[in-house]
């Protein structure tokens, strides 16, 4: 298995495919647009390919926050159905570990969704805690995957 970082749009759209399975109503189109969005604001992406093709994805943000400072969020953390138990997540959150330690951050960060209960338990191994709840209020309910 190969690890890769990138911040270069070309590259990212490369990982449609895994996004697919976790939103399979996401057009390559839209998938397009947001990048367009999220590059300029710190977005970066951490993919796992094994015989060339990506089998683990974890998009990473870096900002500061008053209550925490410099921190890195992992985002929209994923492993292909066909690949998982293979030590990828691991593999994934190892290298942003480290890369959060050396961007200086002071902590990494994700949300999760409440019913993903496996992911939990492996978040809880990797050293995170469910510090508080995130709220939301959909404005859109078009817009959401």
């Amino acid at each position: 298995m190969e690890l890769k970082e990138t911040t270069l749009k070309s590259e990212m759209l490369q990982h449609f495919p895994l996004l697919s399975e976790m939103y399979p109503t996401l057009t390559m189109e839209e998938y397009d647009r947001e990048l367009d969005v999220m590059l300029p604001h710190n977005y970066g992406q951490v993919a796992v390919y094994e015989n060339g093709e990506c089998v683990g994805l974890s998009g990473y943000w870096i900002g500061s926050k008053l209550w925490c400072g410099k921190y890195l969020e992992c985002d929209n953390v994923m492993v292909s159905a066909a690949h998982r138990r293979k030590g990828i997540a691991k593999l994934i959150f190892d290298y942003l570990n480290k890369k959060a330690h050396a961007e200086g951050c002071t902590m990494l960060a994700l949300d999760s969704y409440r019913d993903n209960v496996q992911s939990h338990e492996f978040f809880i191994k990797e050293g995170f805690v469910a510090k508080g709840f995130h709220f939301i209020n959909v404005l859109d309910k078009s817009k959401i995957r």
